[in-house]
């Protein structure tokens, strides 16, 4: 009955801090938000008998991809979002589709309410999730890493100033090079 409690208490404060991710103005409160959810979201693994995801949620998501977000956020100096009406194609199909993925779940929920695979039988003990991701799967592992460092250095690209690498010369040295040239052509 306590599980099934913090359940529901870590769900609303994870829809919390997803509805607060979606109405905040400033990106970098945006990603505070949805550290919370982050947050919520290993409690609720962490309540379904999953510890590694939860681990891997609070390490991985929690804490490197959240730095990444931020340190983006700041590098291009985001300002603060203007809000808009909206596009007309999200709200005619938007709202229809949401309404059709909840009836869908609803009747799913229904028709089966007894789970068929025990919680946390499919994933194994940790050392076995590890062995896995390093020996049969290290090179997709690898590749991740590969483009995150690629999307890294993309936003510093994108964020730093246009310089260009030779900049004009100043009217006095122009003329300095104007007159050197017709010296050393004579």
């Amino acid at each position: 009955m306590l599980h099934f409690v913090l359940f529901f208490i870590f769900a609303a404060i994870c829809l919390g801090g997803a509805i607060n991710l979606l109405a905040q103005k400033h990106p970098i409160s945006s990603a505070l938000s949805l550290i919370v959810v982050m947050g919520s979201l290993a409690v609720e693994y962490l309540l379904l008998g999953a510890e590694f995801v939860a681990i891997v949620q609070v390490i991985i998501y929690a804490g490197a991809i959240m730095v990444l977000f931020v340190f983006v956020i700041m590098l291009l100096n985001a300002g603060i979002e203007e809000h808009t009406r909206g596009s007309r194609v999200a709200l005619i199909l938007g709202f229809p589709g949401m309404l059709a993925l909840g009836l869908l779940i609803s009747w799913v929920l229904v028709r089966n309410p007894e789970p068929t695979v025990p919680v946390g039988a499919e994933y194994g003990p940790a050392n076995a999730i590890g062995r896995l991701l390093f020996h049969e799967f290290i090179l997709p592992f690898e590749v991740t890493s590969v483009l995150i460092l690629i999307a890294i250095m993309g936003a510093v690209v994108l964020a730093s100033p246009m310089h260009p690498r030779f900049p004009e010369p100043e009217p006095e040295q122009r003329e300095l090079v104007a007159a050197g040239e017709s010296r050393s052509d004579s």
